[in-house]
């Protein structure tokens, strides 16, 4: 009886300790302000050092719309749609960025945001409706 309480114990930890999400942020963070709804997801910091994954849903055919700037730094943005992953845009330090790219149908769209080490005051804006 104590070994079958013990495996069940032990699978139960198992299960705990995996992951539900294909995809999942990674970071560190100052003055972290995000958002995610099922068409749009904006962020905003201080500082931000590794990676956020945003999860959107996509109603029809079209693309996705951004915006971005950062004050020092620099990230290259991904998005992923049907099991491939594409570049959407880079960004350095000082730039702004207002512009849309990738192509998308109706179904689940993850935006990934990858910094290249810290980046400073910056914000980033997503839309797939």
């Amino acid at each position: 009886m104590k070994k079958l309480c013990l495996l069940l114990m032990v699978v139960v930890l198992l299960l705990s300790l995996t992951g539900c999400g294909k995809h999942t942020s990674s970071y560190m963070a100052v003055g972290l302000v995000r958002t995610n709804g099922s068409h749009s997801a904006q962020m905003s910091f201080y500082s931000l050092d590794g990676k956020m994954v945003f999860k959107m849903k996509s109603s029809g055919e079209g693309d996705v719309k951004f915006t971005a700037k950062l004050e020092s730094g620099n990230a290259t943005v991904y998005y992923e749609y049907r099991g491939t992953k594409s570049e959407l845009f880079t960004i350095g330090p000082g730039e702004e960025v207002d512009s849309h790219g990738g192509y998308i149908e109706s179904g689940t769209v993850y935006v990934i945001v990858e910094t290249d080490g810290k980046c400073v005051n910056g914000s980033f804006s997503f839309d797939v409706e």
